[in-house]
């Protein structure tokens, strides 16, 4: 009795869809960033330069409540934005190459 598995056999969950990386990625950016701040507020003398998130945060500056929910929001968008973008562009080349 022999049992191959095709390597063109996928279960339900194999499927890569806009929900799952969404939110994936959303949680990944959002405790990733969480945790920069973190690191800046307990470790301000690490040579980091966290003024870097100001480019891929618009409006962000440290030590600001409102500032630190808008990189918040802006870091889980993100996360969505690379989901809408890439699962279809990533659904048509495993289709057609």
């Amino acid at each position: 009795m022999s049992m191959s598995i095709s390597i063109t056999e996928r279960g339900p969950g194999d499927r890569l869809t806009i929900r799952g990386l969404g939110s994936s990625l959303s949680a990944f950016l959002g405790i990733s960033y969480i945790l920069c701040v973190l690191g800046y507020v307990l470790f301000p003398s690490l040579p980091i330069a966290h003024s870097a998130l100001s480019i891929f945060l618009p409006g962000f500056t440290l030590l600001n409540w409102q500032s630190f929910a808008l990189g918040l929001v802006e870091a889980i968008a993100w996360g969505w934005y690379v989901a809408v973008v890439f699962v279809p562009l990533y659904r048509f080349f495993t289709r057609h190459i």
